[in-house]
């Protein structure tokens, strides 16, 4: 395979792990599917795999790095890569947290709290 053809399928690689591990881990999907899954999965190991991204990315990065590897000490070092390249998409695209400042009264005395909110 050409080096061309190469960086092709890298590329397909990563963006097919970061969109389906963002689908699993993220959103409802279509006609909520992804979140009946969760629900029924619960507390489970499963379930608490789609809670997190970059662990749930390890496992779906896992096949995709079949598709462009030859080897199996080439698999290892596609599989980390494209976990890795799926977790750097997905801090590019996340949307920016929001600080606040908050006063909170304890005791008479006043201080001031931050309070952090993601945006979904």
């Amino acid at each position: 395979m050409g080096d061309g053809g190469y960086l092709i399928r890298w590329a397909v690689a990563a963006l097919a792990t970061w969109r389906l591990t963002h689908l699993l881990a993220n959103e409802d999907g279509p006609a909520d599917i992804i979140v009946r899954v969760r629900i029924r999965l619960g507390n489970s190991v499963a379930g608490s795999l789609m809670d997190c991204f970059n662990c749930l990315s390890l496992w779906i990065a896992a096949p995709a790095a079949l598709y462009v590897s030859q080897g199996p000490v080439a698999w290892v070092f596609h599989w980390l890569a494209l976990s890795g390249a799926a977790c750097l998409m997905e801090r590019v695209t996340r949307e920016p947290e929001v600080m606040q400042t908050a006063e909170a009264e304890t005791g008479g005395e006043s201080q001031c709290v931050a309070v952090v909110s993601e945006k979904h």
